[in-house]
């Protein structure tokens, strides 16, 4: 036990040998900078001093605890700054002025004297009973504990990220020297096998302040160390390290492995060695290696805010899909330094043709089906298809037929899938990078992550566009039914004439009512024409129109109708600005439907005034009237009548969209059974100009 205790006070000072350089990167940043080194040298001098002490005949055990009180005390120093950063923003200035702090170096003072002078440490013990360096180094392991405690529970989220590993560490140490010194007390002497350990221990926790300090240094004060070189170091001390623990485990095999030792060693033997051997040359394991440290230890080469704001902002700056197509290719190129690509976009069938090439260099497929492989394998796998990797290691790719773009001429280097959420909207290719060079898990998670943001643009940008053509498409069916709606109205003027024909064909006055409503559909039809051809409804041509003559020709076009047009007209000239035809149009709707709802004998009448700003129309019947849940929820929505197959629902939601445009103002009042008031008031021309 003796060299196995040796061998771990050894390592132990090694490790922390090693350590030491990595406290002094970063110096000047690092806030706790020289805290970490007075703890690691004291450390380092406690483990090699054991070390020393172990293979020394002239020393012993004993002589080891002045070094490990000191180590005991830098740590405590180190912790301590670190709570008073954390409550006061101060350095070790205001922890050496606690009252806490007097206690512990108190006490750290008169154990040194405890164990450095032997006769003040026999009279002690002569008094209490114990041995007190026993009980003061389980103490100092407690005070330990407190600390560790504190400085985690008071740090902030973000700050535990840094401190977690320190805590661990320390508290793995501390909790260590609990367990030696209070079983040491309850035995009254010290647990050999227990102390034994503590070098092992001790280099356990080394790696965690490794990856502490990596973290408290900021980025300005990092040194870029050799990645080639710490990985391999890590791979050396990693196999140290496994062969240590094949040692103990082989120790144990030979000492308690009775009549079956010998073939259970050689079974080991040859079990640690194929293990070994399997771990050292499986690809996989280096890879996983090689990216954990590379992203625990070393700067990341791209700062991924920076990257996302300035993809976000020239995002921003696109117009059209067109312009987003080129700016995917050019975006994903500069990423990593190619020198040109294609985009492949996804269709309604869900296949990918070529939306934009730019450099490409060579005549690709322009349209790619869903089934073949190479879309198959980036749903499926959401990988970055890498033609350097697919050279070195071929079996990855086993999986998809690449054969068409593997050629030396087409110089493919990289096959990126655009994912948003789990569907694949588009891929780019990229050629081949103006310095080659090998991609590493960061290009690929930068790649991958500004991939999701152009999709998330591709989506959106598709989204626009299928909303504007709703929109047309809206627009012409609008104004479709507008157009049938007229159409239907002018009908059924012509079949009104049709229909007296016969009985009055022979009255001059008949024959004269039948021309101008005729006339008038004429130059009704001749409008909605004129519309037609312009391919939306022209409500821009506004001029100045009399309301006195419009409310007259409306009645000539419903004399036809029951009950008879009653018309009251307080002026000759309310003059506003709109559309004749049109605003005719809206009224007849209105007086048509008064007149459908109303007996034969009922009355309809038609008012025009006017006050200092506004035309009043008022359309008033006695008919059925309508109930204010039927007003509010019905009257003025399109395609909803209650004239069954004779009606379409469009006349009061047109009359009400078309007054709303030209700031005006429609209101009803009506109640079942007694009758409705429609008022649409207009601003006068007067007050439009005054405006």
């Amino acid at each position: 036990m003796e060299s196995y205790s040796f061998y771990g006070y050894l390592t132990a000072s090694i490790a922390y040998f090693l350590l030491l350089p990595l406290s002094f990167v970063g110096i000047k940043k690092n806030p706790l900078a020289i805290q970490f080194i007075i703890a690691i040298g004291f450390s380092l001098l406690w483990a090699g001093f054991a070390a020393y002490t172990l293979q020394s005949t002239d020393l012993f055990i004993s002589e080891i605890l002045p070094l490990e009180t000191l180590r005991n005390a830098a740590w405590f120093f180190l912790l301590g700054t670190l709570l008073s950063r954390q409550q006061f923003n101060c350095n070790y200035t205001l922890v050496l002025k606690s009252r806490v702090a007097y206690v512990v170096i108190l006490l750290t003072v008169f154990v040194l004297v405890l164990e450095v002078f032997a006769d003040f440490r026999y009279f002690i013990q002569q008094f209490i009973g114990q041995d007190p360096r026993l009980v003061a180094h389980a103490i100092f392991s407690i005070i330990g504990l407190i600390l560790v405690e504190q400085a985690y529970r008071n740090a902030g989220v973000e700050q535990r990220w840094v401190i977690k590993f320190s805590c661990l560490s320390l508290g793995a140490l501390f909790i260590t020297d609990f367990i030696v010194y209070s079983k040491s007390l309850l035995f009254v002497k010290l647990d050999d096998t227990l102390w034994n350990s503590r070098g092992f221990i001790n280099v356990l926790i080394i790696p965690l302040l490794a990856v502490s300090i990596r973290r408290f240094q900021t980025d300005a004060a990092r040194i870029n160390f050799s990645r080639k070189l710490v990985f391999h170091t890590a791979v050396l001390f990693s196999i140290g390290l496994y062969l240590i623990l094949m040692s103990f485990t082989g120790f144990y095999i030979r000492n308690y492995g009775g009549s079956w030792g010998k073939l259970a060693q050689l079974i080991f033997i040859f079990l640690a060695i194929l293990l070994l051997s399997i771990a050292f040359i499986s690809g996989k394991v280096k890879a996983l290696a090689k990216v954990y440290f590379s992203k625990h230890f070393f700067h990341l080469r791209y700062d991924y805010r920076d990257e996302w704001i300035k993809l976000c902002k020239s995002l921003a700056m696109l117009d059209s899909l067109s312009e987003l197509s080129g700016f995917i290719i050019k975006t994903m190129a500069e990423l990593v330094d190619s020198s040109g690509g294609g985009l492949w976009l996804k269709n309604e069938q869900g296949d990918f043709y070529l939306t934009e090439e730019n450099n490409l260099g060579f005549q690709s497929l322009q349209l790619i089906n869903a089934n073949q492989s190479l879309v198959q394998f980036l749903i499926a796998k959401r990988w970055v298809i890498d033609f350097i990797e697919l050279i070195n290691d071929p079996e990855v790719y086993d999986e998809v037929d690449l054969s068409q773009w593997c050629s030396k001429e087409k110089n493919v280097w990289l096959i990126i899938p655009l994912f948003r959420q789990n569907e694949m909207e588009a891929f780019v290719v990229l050629t081949q990078a103006r310095a080659i060079r090998r991609l590493n898990w960061e290009d690929h998670d930068l790649l991958k992550t500004a991939g999701m943001q152009l999709a998330n643009a591709l989506a959106l940008s598709r989204a626009s566009e299928a909303l504007a053509k709703s929109r047309q498409f809206e627009a012409y069916n609008r104004f479709s039914a507008y157009l049938v709606h007229d159409l239907k109205n002018l009908v059924a003027q012509i079949s009104l004439i049709v229909r007296n024909a016969e009985g009055h064909k022979h009255n001059p006055e008949f024959i004269d009512d039948s021309i101008a409503t005729l006339e008038n559909v004429v130059n009704k039809i001749d409008h909605l024409l004129g519309q037609l051809k312009k391919g939306v409804k022209n409500n821009g041509d506004r001029v100045i129109i009399n309301l006195a003559d419009i409310v007259s020709d409306v009645a000539i076009l419903q004399a036809g109708n029951r009950p008879v047009l009653q018309l009251a007209v307080s002026q000759d000239n309310i003059c506003i600005l709109g559309e004749k035809e049109k605003i005719t149009a809206i009224l007849g709707h209105l007086v048509q439907n008064a007149q459908d709802a109303t007996d034969d004998k009922g009355l309809v009448r038609l008012e025009l005034s006017r006050d200092e700003q506004q035309a009043i129309i008022k359309i008033i019947d006695n008919g059925s009237g309508m109930d204010n849940k039927f007003i509010a929820e019905r009257l003025f929505k399109p395609f909803d009548t209650t004239k069954g197959n004779a009606g379409m629902g469009i006349g009061v939601y047109e009359a009400r969209d078309y007054i709303l445009k030209h700031s005006g103002q429609i209101t009803v009042d009506s109640t079942p059974d007694e009758g409705s008031i429609f008022t649409i008031k207009l601003p006068l021309v007067n007050g439009l100009l005054d405006a």
